[in-house]
């Protein structure tokens, strides 16, 4: 696993497009598993915070407590309408709910109130996919700590 910042660092140009499709578009798709290990899905905003890629929830919504029992995750951007100019991007990894000085560390990065009370969670990154097309093919970028950029074409 690795932060945001790391994420950056080791593939800039893979995380400039994936960053530029969780800022073209405020609500985008988050899923957990359920206590029974089926899948949920939740609209969701994410922020990029000190180099940490950062999710709140409303107090004991039930993604948050998803996210306590099992911090699996899996985050979609929001693709846009009916395009895929500038691609498609996907995050998975575990998230970690922070406490104490860390939480208010976070919660003074954010550039607006939030509203209160909330879970802030932390999302440290397993693997990210950057999906493009052009008028002949699909390329599918896929990217894990502490490896080159995979490239499959369609």
């Amino acid at each position: 696993m690795v932060t945001w910042k790391q994420f950056s660092e080791e593939v800039p140009a893979l995380a400039d497009a994936v960053l530029a499709r969780f800022k073209a578009h405020k609500h985008h798709v988050l899923a957990t598993l359920r206590k029974d290990g089926s899948p949920r899905v939740s609209g969701t905003e994410v922020e990029i915070l000190d180099g940490r890629l950062v999710l709140g929830s409303m107090f004991g919504a039930l993604k948050a407590k998803d996210l306590i029992r099992d911090g699996r995750y899996a985050l979609h951007s929001n693709p846009g309408e009916h395009t895929m100019e500038g691609g498609d991007a996907k995050i998975a990894g575990i998230a970690r709910e922070v406490a104490g000085d860390e939480f208010e560390a976070v919660l003074a990065s954010y550039t607006y109130e939030v509203p209160k009370p909330l879970h802030l969670f932390v999302l440290d990154i397993d693997e990210v996919v950057h999906t493009t097309v052009d008028d002949e093919h699909m390329y599918v970028d896929l990217w894990k700590p502490g490896k080159e950029i995979t490239r499959f074409t369609k």
